[in-house]
C-alpha cells in the first residue's frame, strides 16, 4: 500500500520544550525516520544528555542568544523555515539565496505561565514566564499547516507516532490541519491567561473586549435533556470538585451541585446541611448536631428531597452516612468523608460522592450564554452582618431573633426568585420558589410548613423574602399563618404601608439594604 496523497515527508524538526516529559520515545521516533533535530537552551542540553544528535539553534542561525535568552528563536532563518510555502517558487528561490532550509516539524510547549500564577511567586517572575518565541513559532507552524506539522502539547506525541509509522515518516494533510486547530487553541488559551492576569491586576471588571477560557473537565452524559450535549470546563486549572465514587455526573447534577455549594459555603464553618432539588433548596439546617441537622433539613420537605442532592458543610462521618443511606439521593457533597462512611455509601454504585473541601468560596464571575451573547456579573457572595439591616418596626427583635432572621435571609438569596423562606430556629420549615407572583410563593411556603411541620402557638416562626413586598397582601398572608417576624429588602413605594401593617399586627419587620434576586 502506497503513501496517501497530501503527505509531507519530515526531514527537519525544531524542538523547544518547557515540559520535557515523555521525550525519549519521541526522540527515538525521530531517530527511526532519520529526522534532523534543532533545539535550544534547556531542551538542547536535555536531548544531548539523553544521547541523541541535536544541532543548537545558535549554530543553526549563526546568531548567539541575546538578552538573557529572551531572543533565541526569533530569527529569519527559523521563521522562514517554518513559514515557507513549499509549492511557492518565489519562496523556495528566496530560501535558496539566503541558504535557509525548511523546517517540517515544530514541537513546542510554553513557559508554565499558569503554574507560576498559582505559585504566587511575584510580578517579576510572572512577567519572565510570558513565553514569546514559543507561541510565535506555534502560530507560524499552524498557519503553514499545509507544509508543517505542529505539536503543541505532550498528548500529541502518541498520535505523531501512529501517523509516521502509518505513512513511513510522512504526515497526512488532515492530520496536520487538526494539529493546527489544537495549536491555535493552545496559543489562544495561553494569551487569555496573560490577559486575565493583567485585567485582574488593573481591576477592570468589564473591558472593551473580553476573553473567557477554560479546560475541559469532562463531557457530561448529555445536557439538560437527552437530545442535548453538555460539558464542563474549569477556569482556574484546579481540581476543586473531586468525585470519590458513583456514576458520571450529568449536566443537571452539576447545576444542582453548584446550587448546593452556593448555600452550604455560606453557612457557619463545619456546620450545616442543605438539600437541593432542581437547583432549589428543599431544606437547610445549621444544627450543631450533624445527624440532627440532616434530619431537620429533610423534614423541611421530605417529598421534594427524594432523589436530590445533599451538601454538608463539614466532613461526613459514619453516623450521618447511615441516616443518609436510608433514603434515595443522587449526589452527596461534603468537605471530605471518613473511611467508614465511604465504604458504606459506595455500596450504592450509582450514588455520587463529591469531596468539596477544595472548592473556593469566592469566584470572579457568573455567566449566562444565550443567543450568541454572554451576560456577566460578579457573584452574590456578600457576607451579611447586622450593619446590612435596619429594624423598621416598633416591635424590636432580640439579638437571637435577628440572627435567626439573617439566617433565613441568607438561605432566601439561593432560592429561585420570587422566593419566600419560612424558618424556625436555624432550620427551614417552608420554602416557596420560582413563582411569577410573590403572593404565590408565600402560599407555597405556608402550605409546605403546614404539610410537614407541627407548629405550636409558642413557636417563633420567621420569614424572609428575597425582594420587597409590592403590596400588603404578601406579608399579610404570612402573618395570618403565624409568622411573627419578617425580613425583606426595602425599595417599594409601598414600604410605609408594609411598616404600618407590621406595627398594626405587632410583627417584627427588618429591612435589608440590598436586594437578592436569584433568577
Amino acid at each position: 500500500m502506497g503513501i496517501r496523497k497530501n503527505t509531507i515527508k519530515i526531514k527537519t524538526a525544531l524542538i523547544s520544550l518547557s515540559d520535557k516529559s515523555n521525550l525519549r520515545p519521541l526522540l527515538n521516533l525521530l531517530k527511526k525516520y532519520k529526522i534532523k533535530i534543532i533545539s535550544s537552551g534547556g531542551t538542547y542540553k536535555k536531548i544531548k544528555s539523553m544521547g541523541f544528535k541535536c544541532l543548537e539553534v545558535s549554530k543553526f542561525t549563526n546568531s548567539k542568544e541575546l538578552l538573557d535568552g529572551r531572543v533565541k528563536t526569533l530569527h529569519p532563518k527559523i521563521h522562514s523555515g517554518i513559514l515557507s510555502v513549499r509549492q511557492n517558487k518565489k519562496h523556495q528561490k528566496e530560501m535558496k539565496i539566503n541558504n535557509y532550509e525548511n523546517i517540517d516539524l515544530v514541537i513546542i510547549n510554553f513557559y508554565p505561565f499558569e503554574k507560576v500564577l498559582l505559585s504566587n511567586s511575584g510580578h517579576k517572575n510572572i512577567i519572565e514566564n510570558i513565553d514569546i518565541g514559543g507561541p510565535t513559532m506555534v502560530r507560524a507552524a499552524a498557519k503553514n499547516y499545509n507544509d508543517v506539522v505542529i505539536l503543541s502539547n505532550t498528548r500529541q506525541y502518541e498520535n505523531l507516532t501512529i501517523e509516521l509509522n502509518k505513512n513511513r515518516g510522512s504526515t497526512n494533510l488532515k492530520f496536520r490541519e487538526k494539529l493546527a486547530e489544537e495549536a491555535f487553541m493552545e496559543t489562544a488559551y495561553y494569551e487569555s491567561k496573560i490577559f486575565n492576569y493583567f485585567n485582574q491586576k488593573s481591576k477592570n471588571l468589564f473591558p472593551i473586549k473580553n476573553i473567557f477560557s477554560g479546560k475541559l473537565v469532562e463531557k457530561t452524559r448529555y445536557g439538560e435533556n437527552p437530545h442535548q450535549k453538555g460539558a464542563i470546563y474549569s477556569q482556574n486549572n484546579k481540581q476543586e470538585i473531586i468525585q470519590i465514587s458513583g456514576k458520571q455526573l450529568s449536566y443537571n447534577n452539576y447545576n444542582d451541585l453548584y446550587s448546593a455549594l452556593s448555600i452550604s459555603k455560606t453557612l457557619p464553618k463545619n456546620k450545616g446541611v442543605a438539600i437541593i432539588k432542581h437547583a432549589n433548596p428543599c431544606g437547610v439546617s445549621i444544627n450543631i448536631n450533624k445527624v440532627k441537622s440532616f434530619k431537620e433539613a429533610l423534614e423541611s420537605d421530605p417529598i421534594s428531597a427524594y432523589g436530590g442532592i445533599i451538601s454538608c458543610n463539614f466532613k461526613l462521618n459514619i453516623s450521618l452516612a447511615k441516616e443518609i443511606n436510608k433514603i434515595f439521593f443522587e449526589v452527596i457533597v461534603a468537605n471530605g468523608f471518613d473511611k467508614k462512611s465511604v465504604k458504606l455509601l459506595k455500596k450504592k454504585k450509582n450514588l455520587r460522592l463529591i469531596d468539596s473541601s477544595k472548592v473556593e468560596k469566592n469566584f470572579k464571575f457568573n455567566f449566562i450564554n444565550k443567543f450568541n451573547s454572554i451576560l456577566v456579573q460578579d457573584p452574590d457572595t456578600q457576607h451579611f452582618s447586622r450593619q446590612d439591616f435596619k429594624i423598621v418596626s416598633k416591635l424590636k427583635p432580640t439579638n437571637k431573633t435577628l440572627n435567626k432572621l439573617i439566617f433565613a435571609f441568607n438561605i432566601c438569596r439561593s432560592v429561585k426568585s420570587n422566593a419566600i423562606v419560612i424558618t424556625k430556629d436555624y432550620k427551614t420549615i417552608g420554602i416557596g420558589s420560582g413563582q411569577p407572583s410573590r403572593l404565590d410563593s408565600c402560599k407555597i411556603a405556608i402550605d409546605k410548613m403546614k404539610k410537614f411541620q407541627k407548629i405550636s402557638d409558642s413557636d417563633e416562626i420567621l420569614a424572609a423574602s428575597d425582594a420587597f413586598f409590592p403590596f400588603v397582601d404578601g406579608i399579610e398572608k404570612l402573618v395570618q399563618a403565624g409568622i411573627s417576624a419578617v425580613i425583606q429588602p426595602s425599595g417599594s413605594k409601598n414600604d410605609k404601608e408594609i411598616i404600618k401593617f407590621a406595627n398594626q399586627t405587632n410583627t417584627i419587620l427588618v429591612f435589608s439594604k440590598t436586594r437578592h434576586f436569584n433568577h
